[in-house]
């Protein structure tokens, strides 16, 4: 069975509905097993590769890139054909601790946004062309959508499907909640970048043949719905093709208004964390001991604070809910990894679904979701979990 694809946009070409993403890769796996992982992938149809500058996470300076190094090394190595892939990578942002990156720079402002395009750093560990000057217009080297993404540390910059997606949360003028907080917090609130600079940022680099396409990330129906609004000032309306926030079984937050937001607006989720980091395959709570050392909340346990403030792996409510989800899998007989995967992939909004994997077995599983359509029986069961623990991973 051939890999389901999705198209975004009349000019790009189909995305498969599964996109990998490499934040593990160079650090909780290494080289030459992230290259079978790449190989296995683009063999069973994958063709959307998901990275970014800060990447492999927990960040830190010594191993920042080698996930776009390695992606970049595997591009070159197996020959990929230009028109065939879709390749992302976000270039970091407003941050306090990567000061490595950049300085750390203060605010994601035109001038940041145009060196992270320009800068050598990203087009170098991808294999990109530097010199934009010489790339013509029928050329597939160039930036497609484009955006502000994870509270403005990343923008991401994608080959053929050129995507920056940009994250309003501390980088303009909408802060948003997020990594474990559901409330909004006017004190929060501050002064920053306003989305008008940012746009015009993007559309001059649209305009020079550089990207093609904005996205965002990380957002609440205010800030879509405003940059929406400014992007007509901008002639960039068109330009607007995604949404990549969090979505799975312990995350359904997207649901309450973003949902109504994105079909009106012909908007496309690219749901990222379907298995909740992991979470939801069961390996955590299949017994005493917290599940296998090497599973990544074990492995970075005090190193991760993003996703152990998001990820709860001992609140009750998360535990209850894992269970029955895992009993419901076992129930009609696929995995709880497959489960996860197959329930993000049937909403009728989501392009395609941000995985990570870092051994062949884990692909494998997560490959089986295409293959499975959920019946109303288990959409029952599962609306029936999930209003006993309603979005436990916010």
């Amino acid at each position: 069975m051939a890999m389901p694809t999705f198209n975004l946009a009349p000019d790009l070409p189909p995305v498969s509905r599964l996109c990998f993403g490499t934040m593990t890769m160079g650090e909780q796996s290494g080289a030459a097993c992230s290259l079978r992982l790449l190989d296995a992938a683009f063999d069973a149809g994958v063709n959307f590769f998901d990275s970014a500058e800060m990447y492999p996470v927990p960040q830190r300076s010594d191993t920042r890139g080698r996930s776009e190094e390695i992606l970049g090394r595997w591009l070159r190595a197996r020959g990929v054909p230009r028109d065939q892939v879709v390749v992302a990578t976000k270039v970091a942002g407003p941050s306090g601790q990567m000061t490595w990156i950049r300085g750390g720079p203060r605010a994601l402002d035109s001038e940041n946004i145009a060196e992270a395009i320009d800068g050598r750093c990203l087009i170098t560990r991808l294999g990109f062309c530097a010199d934009w000057a010489r790339i013509t217009s029928t050329s597939t080297r160039y930036i497609g959508l484009i955006g502000l993404h994870l509270s403005s540390c990343d923008l991401t910059l994608v080959r053929v499907l050129c995507t920056l997606i940009i994250n309003q949360a501390y980088s303009s003028c909408s802060y948003v909640p997020m990594f474990g907080e559901t409330e909004y917090d006017p004190s929060c609130q501050f002064a920053s970048v306003p989305m008008e600079e940012q746009l015009e940022a993007l559309g001059k680099a649209i305009d020079a043949g550089k990207i093609k396409y904005i996205g965002l990330s990380n957002e609440t129906p205010y800030g879509l719905m405003k940059f929406l609004q400014l992007s007509k000032d901008f002639q960039l309306r068109s330009k607007l093709l995604t949404l990549q926030n969090s979505y799975n079984l312990l995350c359904r937050n997207f649901d309450s208004g973003l949902a109504e937001c994105c079909h009106h607006e012909r908007i496309s989720l690219l749901a990222y964390s379907p298995m909740a980091m992991g979470i939801l395959s069961g390996k955590y709570h299949s017994s005493d001991d917290c599940g296998p050392p090497d599973a990544r909340m074990n492995l970075f346990r005090g190193r991760y604070s993003e996703g152990e403030s998001r990820y709860k792996l001992q609140s009750p409510k998360v535990k209850a809910a894992v269970k029955e989800y895992t009993e419901i899998a076992g129930k009609y007989g696929i995995s709880p990894a497959t489960l996860a995967i197959a329930f993000v992939l049937r909403h009728p909004l989501v392009a395609s679904a941000v995985f990570g994997a870092t051994k062949l077995w884990q692909l494998y599983e997560i490959l089986q979701a295409t293959r499975v359509r959920l019946p109303k029986e288990i959409l029952v069961e599962i609306n029936d979990v999930h209003a006993r623990y309603p979005n436990p991973c916010p």
